[in-house]
């Protein structure tokens, strides 16, 4: 009887001993749990951006400190000639990339596809105005149809989210293409 009084004490500390090291891989094994799921989520973001955009990310989230949301559908992408993302403005409250059939467009008619922006929301911005879209996670986009005379413009898509207002506009571009484009920027699929 007296070896099992002596052993009780001993089991508790051996066992006390076991559960601070146990608390201890716990508590480092919490402690890296964020950087992993970063990591991932980063990872995850850059699969899921149309490649168009993977040579302007860096310097884009560099430059700006708003929300970049960028599309994973971008139409034409897919087809015989080449698309590029061209960074018209990278400020730490705005962004304009422009789409092209060239490196080097500038916006001109004959290389130009369309716009993405986004800009961080101020009380001077105007109301959006357009034909109402449900998107998706209930944010309403606004449509504004392209108009042609000696050039055709933008047909838009617009919409406010987490305080930051996006458009997508593609030269003379439809309905469709547009909502399809902002669908998979706001949940990709």
């Amino acid at each position: 009887m007296k070896t099992l009084k002596n052993i009780y004490p001993l089991c508790g500390l051996v066992f006390l001993t076991y559960m601070g090291s146990f608390q201890d891989e716990i508590i480092a094994s919490a402690k890296n749990q964020p950087q992993i799921m970063v990591k991932q989520e980063l990872q995850s973001q850059n699969t899921q951006v149309n490649p168009v955009f993977k040579p302007i990310i860096s310097e884009l989230k560099q430059k700006t400190q708003i929300k970049i949301l960028l599309p994973q559908y971008v139409s034409e992408s897919d087809g015989e000639n080449p698309l590029y993302a061209i960074m018209e403005t990278a400020t730490k409250n705005k962004y304009e990339i422009l789409l092209g059939f060239s490196p080097d467009c500038t916006g001109g008619t004959a290389c130009r596809l369309g716009i993405i922006t986004g800009e961080a929301i101020t009380p001077k911005m105007p109301r959006l105005t357009g034909k109402s879209v449900l998107l998706t996670k209930g944010i309403t986009g606004y449509f504004v149809d392209f108009r042609c005379g000696a050039n055709c413009s933008d047909a838009t898509l617009t919409w406010r989210q987490n305080g930051v207002q996006y458009m997508i506009g593609l030269k003379a571009g439809n309905y469709n293409s547009l909502t399809k484009m902002a669908k998979s920027v706001i949940a990709p699929f």
